[in-house]
């Protein structure tokens, strides 16, 4: 199987030795992302704030494999604290229409960050 990264400078760069995405089989695996600009400064003090930011950056490294968010089969949701699951939902429903991904929301410990989102997409859609 084909594999090829996905990269673009409008979403954080890697800190790792990880892809912002990678295609393979017809499906964009897109990396955990949080809520920081294109050069790794953390944005915003509210949940929301950083909930918006963290989809914007899925969406640009989807943009950049040519597909969107509206493409998403799964998502994985990591939260500082479930007491922001409720603002979470109405947050993801501005970005993920219907029919909605399956998803997973976990409780983590994230370190001087409230969010991370990962995914994954259809690249091909027909």
């Amino acid at each position: 199987m084909i594999k090829h990264a996905i990269s673009t400078p409008s979403a954080p760069a890697p800190v790792g030795p990880y892809s912002q995405g990678i295609v393979a089989g017809g499906l964009l695996f897109l990396a955990g992302q949080g809520p920081f600009d294109e050069g790794g400064a953390l944005v915003g003090e509210t949940f929301a704030a950083q909930a918006h930011r963290t989809f914007q950056n899925l969406q640009a490294v989807a943009a950049a494999a040519g597909t969107d968010l509206g493409a998403a089969v799964r998502l994985g949701a990591y939260l500082n604290d479930l007491g922001d699951f409720e603002e979470f939902n109405a947050i993801a429903a501005q970005y993920l229409p219907e029919p909605f991904p399956a998803r997973t929301t976990i409780k983590v410990e994230l370190m001087g960050f409230l969010i991370e989102l990962d995914a994954v997409l259809l690249v091909d859609r027909g």
